[in-house]
């Protein structure tokens, strides 16, 4: 059974991967190696992680707005999340380099809904109908 979560939509578009969350935020510039997707900051809770494919779930970025060139950098090179969801409202940097990057984006779940969703559970980010379709299986 699949559950729906109502979000807002900030770039419109739809991907699907496995969730990837995080509480705390990514300042996208300097936590990430922009060659290969990975969180390099040793004092992240994703620490050697891949967000490559993945449905990045998080608050937001902190620091530079470069960090949105960084989010493009990441598309280019092919190592970029599916979709993005911001649990909080979306922040520019965020807001940026996905619609400079077509990546979707969405940000204010509907909060109970929104906390089903686990880290290795397939997502699909449908921000043209606002809305994250959870399948309840991890992939």
């Amino acid at each position: 059974m699949n559950t729906f979560v109502k979000c807002r939509t900030i770039v419109s578009g739809v991907g699907i991967g496995k969730a990837l969350i995080t509480v705390e935020p990514i300042n996208f510039l300097s936590m990430i190696d922009l060659q290969k997707g990975i969180i390099v900051n040793r004092h992240h809770e994703l620490f050697g992680r891949c967000i490559k494919g993945a449905v990045l779930v998080f608050p937001g970025a902190i620091g530079s707005s470069v960090g949105a060139y960084a989010i493009y950098s990441m598309k280019v090179n092919g190592v970029a999340p599916t979709a993005i969801i911001c649990s909080n409202k979306a922040d520019i940097t965020t807001a940026s380099g996905c619609a400079i990057s077509s990546i979707p984006l969405v940000d204010t779940p509907d909060v109970k809904s929104f906390l089903a969703i686990k880290s290795g559970m397939e997502v699909k980010v449908d921000a043209d109908n606002n809305l994250v379709c959870l399948t309840n299986r991890t992939v």
